[in-house]
């Protein structure tokens, strides 16, 4: 089963996109047919930012690490009704700011662990 990253990121400086795979006919007269391309074919990915205190960025940071960008782990973005699989390959290196840090992180869905 796969890991749940259990922080939660700041409203602000966070936002997220959905992209849905398309196969689309184009005829001559202007019509279009337009169907859902495989059974997964929405996508979402997440710019996230998170700020806390030294204890819990490296906790982030670790658990970021230990996946390595290619195994998924579970997270529920705002107003999902369940958890998804999603992988992290970029985040950026903490900036402090008196006692505390900040990172951002991008999250990209994925259907496999």
């Amino acid at each position: 089963m796969a890991d749940t990253f259990i922080w939660k990121p700041t409203v602000a400086g966070s936002s997220g996109s959905t992209t849905l795979k398309t196969r689309k006919a184009q005829f001559g007269d202007g019509y279009a047919q337009r169907v859902a391309d495989g059974l997964n074919n929405a996508s979402s990915s997440f710019s996230l930012q998170f700020i806390g205190d030294a204890a819990t960025i490296s906790a982030i940071v670790a658990f970021l690490r230990a996946h390595a960008g290619a195994t998924a782990f579970l997270w529920t973005p705002l107003l999902w009704a369940a958890p998804a699989l999603f992988t992290c390959e970029t985040w950026s290196e903490p900036t402090k700011d008196g006692n505390t840090y900040t990172i951002t992180a991008t999250f990209d869905q994925t259907y496999a662990p």
